[in-house]
């Protein structure tokens, strides 16, 4: 799950002629993976209301030859990197880890990501903090030698729109509809989790579920290949547009106001943008779901 996607940032790295630009992004998707699994973890491990918990952790659905630790690393990991493989049933998680497992497929996938899915998500937080890094020196911000201009920002903003719109629309008709609530298997905020990471995880190409839901009808299927279909596919037009922008550009000199894409501070930079993006996007969703119910 992890070898390739890593391997993909790595060579992208070498492609662009700068090793140092592959490194920054593999910390970046690194930090991320690493915060999710140690807070998987430790939603895992710790008793939560009336969650069944054995040897002072849920151990419902989990499988026991690897335990909690296993198996919330293992689920942090799948979710991180559009796999949609399982080692225990994610629908057990605690309300906050499940969450979390949630999380990360909004995060758009990109610790490390998928194979070729996940540099290209990296590459657009990298060009949002790029762009904010250059507003905040006044100075038309440029990344690789190409200019970031309003052309560019458009298709970036418009990659990530795509996504969220298409999943959180499909959510919020299959809660409206009689279709949509029939097959909800628990009441209350777990059941809008279960509807909300059905549809996350089909636009973010994971196909990993929370099984409470049962989403073998024709509402469903319709439903979610259609998610499927425009949260895979309309982002991959606005990737492609921008790389056209970008290659039709001469490159530009490297001057010192230029803000360095390669060092601690870009990185902490695009830690934050990944970060406040995903939360202004789905905390209302957060919200109403793993959190309320793990704060119940």
């Amino acid at each position: 799950m992890l070898l390739i996607p890593v391997a993909v940032i790595r060579m992208y790295g070498r492609m662009v002629g700068s090793r140092r630009q592959g490194w920054a992004l593999l910390t970046i998707a690194g930090v991320l993976l690493t915060v999710w699994i140690g807070l998987t973890t430790s939603a895992e491990m710790t008793r939560t209301g009336t969650v069944p918990v054995a040897a002072g952790a849920a151990m419902e659905g989990k499988e026991t030859a690897f335990g909690v630790p296993g198996s919330a690393l293992f689920g942090a990991a799948a979710t991180s990197t559009a796999d949609g493989a399982a080692d225990a049933s994610y629908d057990s998680f605690t309300a906050l880890g499940g969450g979390l497992l949630m999380s990360a497929m909004m995060l758009g996938e990109i610790s490390p990501g998928g194979v070729g899915s996940g540099l290209y998500g990296l590459l657009m937080v990298a060009l949002i903090a790029v762009f904010l890094g250059g507003l905040m020196v006044s100075r038309t911000p440029d990344y690789l030698r190409k200019r970031i201009r309003a052309r560019e920002m458009k298709m970036v903003a418009l990659y990530y729109l795509a996504t969220p719109l298409a999943l959180l629309a499909a959510a919020g008709l299959a809660i409206a509809l009689p279709a949509g609530r029939a097959s909800v298997g628990n009441p209350g905020p777990h059941g809008l989790s279960e509807i909300v990471y059905a549809f996350t995880s089909a636009a973010n190409s994971n196909g990993s579920a929370f099984a409470g839901l049962s989403g073998d009808t024709t509402f469903y299927n319709v439903l979610l290949a259609l998610v499927m279909l425009l949260g895979r596919y309309v982002p991959m037009v606005f990737v492609l547009g921008l790389a056209g922008s970008l290659a039709r550009q001469r490159p530009v000199a490297v001057s010192a106001g230029s803000l360095r894409t390669d060092g601690p501070m870009f990185v902490s930079l695009a830690l934050g943008v990944a970060l406040v993006l995903v939360f202004l996007t789905f905390l209302p969703a957060l919200s109403l779901g793993p959190l309320a119910e793990g704060l119940r």
